[in-house]
Formats: structure tokens, C-alpha cells, sequence
């Protein structure tokens, strides 16, 4: 967390983190633009490229929040990446998984197919498989850059800037996972990066440490891009030849336990 615990997220810092996520993603896609046509072909569905728009687009509101709200009133981006008790990772990393396989068995039950959701499935599908067409560029991509940038924007300082602004923790847990889905923009990646934000966006309330949401975020999106990389199924219960509702169940299952030690039981306690 910014050790500095004064600064705030309102509605004003909000739109400046909006502009500068709207403007990174513009500039991205205008560079493209211009490398495509100085090259004569398509560039912006190379993993280099794609690699190159998502640092764009994550780290310009970072910058934005940095310089233009922190240094203006003399403080500066600061983290706390503190490592915890091991007791701690051997809760938080089955909890994740739980809600890994209850996003899962929930989003088979969206649409791939109709007028509105088809199209959209078509050019999400095609945007996986042009990433992952790059190995090297997904896995840096995903399991590096985007735990460490997506963490500190949506954990580090959204949520931890709602919470300043005296807004319920629990309601502060809820938004920032709410915006973390909407940024994904189709609904499959919706539905999952809203559940796993839910569990990050605890961890990070509770051990007060930005590396324990990012060790997860690179888990589970380390297990993404290898079952991308090397299996045909999209699904736990299509790996593990399961059917859903073990899925689901068994996920409730990894939840609920390790959530009631992690942050219910007393015994468990962490220091602010």
C-alpha cells in the first residue's frame, strides 16, 4: 500500500484514472496504426504489439494518478511488498483456486452465440488466440506485467484510495473488483476477473501487502495461459473429465474454508 495512508479516491480522481486508462488505449492503437502502415502489414495482433499496447494502456493511468494528484501535493507512488507468514499462503492460494473453478462453472453459462453476444465472442476468441500465437509474449504479458500493473491500479490505488475515503471496506473490496471486470470488456472475463477480485481485494485488505493480491493474480493467470498453451479445453471440468457441479462444488469447497481462517478466525491476526 502507499505508505502515506492520507491520500483519497473521489469521483475527480476517478475520472483521471478513466482519462488516462481511455488515453493509453488510444495512444496504443494509433501507434499501431502508424507501425502497420510504415510496415505495410498488420502489426496490432502480434504478441509484441499487443505486449506494447498493454503496458500503454495500464501503466498511463498509473502515471496520471502519480503525477498529476500524488506529486502535486508532495507524495509519491510508495508500495508495502512485505512477504507473510507461511500459514498465509496456505490459505489464500486455495481460496483463489476455489473461486478460479466457481468463475469458471459460471461462465459457461453465458452466450457464446447470438446477434449481440456472438459477434463479441468472435473477436474475443480471436484476440486469445493471436496472443497466444506468441508464447513468450503471454507469459509476460500475463503472469509478469499484468499482476504487478493491474494490481497497483485496481487494488493499490482504487481500492486502497475508496478506503481512505472513509468508504466501506467491504463495499471498497466490491467496486474496485466491479471496475477490475469491466476493464476486461466482454462478459466471460468479466465474470471471473470480478469473483477473483473479490478475493484479491480481501487479501490486500487484510495482509495490508500488494505482493500477496499480485502472487495471486500471476497464479491464476499462469494456470490461463498454460491450459491456453497446451490443452484444448477451456474448462476445469474438461481437463480434469469432471462434470460441473463437482466443479462448482469442489470450488465452494476450497473457498469457504480457507475464507473462514483467513477471515473470519481470530487466531489469524494481521497488523495495519
Amino acid at each position: 500500500m502507499i505508505k502515506d495512508q492520507n491520500y483519497k479516491v473521489d469521483f475527480f480522481v476517478g475520472i483521471i484514472l478513466v482519462i488516462g486508462l481511455f488515453i493509453g488505449q488510444s495512444f496504443a492503437y494509433a501507434i499501431g496504426l502508424g507501425i502497420s502502415s510504415f510496415m505495410g502489414e498488420d502489426v496490432q495482433k502480434t504478441g509484441g504489439f499487443n505486449l506494447l499496447a498493454y503496458i500503454l494502456t495500464m501503466v498511463t493511468p498509473i502515471l496520471f494518478f502519480d503525477l498529476l494528484i500524488l506529486r502535486r501535493s508532495g507524495k509519491k507512488l510508495n508500495f508495502d511488498f512485505s512477504t507473510k507468514p507461511f500459514r498465509v499462503y496456505l490459505l489464500i492460494f486455495p481460496m483463489m483456486l476455489g473461486m478460479m473453478m466457481i468463475a469458471d462453472y459460471i461462465t459457461q453459462f453465458i452466450p457464446t452465440e447470438g446477434p449481440l453476444l456472438g459477434p463479441l465472442y468472435d473477436i474475443y476468441t480471436e484476440l486469445l488466440q493471436s496472443i497466444a500465437e506468441d508464447s513468450v509474449a503471454l507469459i509476460i504479458m500475463t503472469v509478469i506485467l499484468a499482476p504487478i500493473l493491474e494490481e497497483i491500479l485496481f487494488r493499490g490505488i482504487l481500492m486502497r484510495g475508496l478506503i481512505n475515503n472513509k468508504m466501506d471496506p467491504k463495499i471498497a473490496i466490491i467496486l474496485a473488483a466491479l471496475i477490475f471486470g469491466l476493464v476486461h470488456f466482454n462478459p466471460w472475463q468479466f465474470v471471473g476477473a470480478f469473483l477473483l477480485g473479490l478475493v484479491l481485494g480481501l487479501v490486500y485488505y487484510k495482509t495490508k501487502s500488494l505482493l500477496m493480491p499480485i502472487l495471486l493474480h500471476a497464479f491464476n493467470n499462469l494456470v490461463s495461459a498454460l491450459l491456453m498453451l497446451n490443452t484444448d479445453s477451456e474448462s476445469f471440468a474438461g481437463i480434469f473429465r469432471i462434470n460441473n457441479e463437482m466443479v462448482l462444488g469442489l470450488g465452494i469447497i476450497l473457498v469457504s474454508i480457507p475464507f473462514y481462517f483467513f477471515a473470519i478466525n481470530k487466531n489469524i491476526i494481521y497488523k495495519d
